[in-house]
Order: structure tokens, then sequence, then C-alpha cells
């Protein structure tokens, strides 16, 4: 992507001036918020990409959509995409700040593969098996793939730990092979 450097740097823009502001939290849900609305919204996204629709009336409609929810230094962040024609960034700079935040935070995403989905007693204990393992706290992400048959495959950055059926029938397999 080659928006993705520019949006890193606006993140990082926004990341510094909500500190000084002591306004991070509040920031951080904002990017929660606009990551979120520009995903589940594809005209939204139609209208920030669109080379057609002029610079004033996406800053409209991104006003009206964001207006009295999200902070003024949000607010502003808009301003300086569009002054910047970067406008069509916005919702890949709310994710790179996400990222950032995170970062910050000392908080990672854990991502969980299992065939079923999870119940919340589950998603407590995998999040807490998380926690005591790095230390840190975790953001779980759970990808439902029934071809894993059952168990789970937990990855945390570089680190996957296959607890899945199907390793386990693979590594069976494998040793009546050999």
């Amino acid at each position: 992507m080659s928006n993705h450097r520019a949006a890193i740097r606006y993140a990082k823009a926004v990341l510094d001036l909500s500190k000084e502001q002591k306004s991070l939290d509040e920031t951080y849900t904002n990017m929660q918020l606009v990551e979120d609305t520009i995903a589940q919204n594809v005209e939204l996204q139609n209208v920030l990409n669109s080379s057609v629709v002029k610079s004033d009336i996406k800053k409209n409609i991104l006003l009206s959509v964001f207006e009295g929810k999200i902070n003024s230094i949000s607010l502003k962040l808009i301003d300086l995409l569009i002054n910047n024609k970067r406008i069509e960034d916005f919702g890949e700079v709310a994710t790179q700040f996400i990222k950032l935040y995170d970062v910050e935070n000392e908080k990672q995403t854990a991502t969980v593969t299992t065939a079923i989905p999870l119940t919340d007693a589950l998603k407590t204990a995998i999040l807490a098996k998380v926690k005591e393992l790095t230390g840190k706290e975790a953001i779980l992400e759970n990808i439902v793939n029934s071809d894993i048959l059952g168990g789970f495959i937990l990855r945390i950055g570089d680190i996957q730990y296959d607890a899945s059926i199907s390793n386990k029938l693979n590594v069976i397999k494998r040793q009546f092979s050999a």
C-alpha cells in the first residue's frame, strides 16, 4: 500500500498531540470509531476514494457522520487530511493510530483460530494465559475455521501454538509414514 507510510506519520503526529493534550484514551476511542465506521460502510469508502467528489463535500460528509462523536484532535485530523489531499487515508490513519497506541500501552493482538466461535469463558481463560506467558495485555481476535476440526491455534506476534486436532492427526500420520 503506497499510503501506508503516510498514514503511519499522521498517526504518530496525532498520538504525540494527544499525549501533549492528555487526551490519549479519548482519541484512541475516537480512532476505533473512525476505523469501524469506515470499514463497515462501503459507500463512505467509495466517497473518500473518489476523485470526482470534491474535498468540501467529503469534509461535510465526515463532519456529519462524526460531529459530536469525536474530539477536537480527530476533527483537526480531518481538516489536515483534506488540506493535504489525503482524506482517503483517514481509515488507515485510524488503524495505524490504534496499533501505535497498543504498542505504547504494551498491548498485543492474540489471534485464536478455532473450529467454532469462542465462548466468553474461553476468551477470558485465553487472555489470562496470554498475560501469564507474555506479561502483557492482549486483544483477542477469534477466527473460525472448521478445517482444524477441533482444538485451537494461538498466535501472538511471532509465536504460534498449534493445539488443533488436524495438527495432531498430521503428527500421527508423519509418525506412521516414518
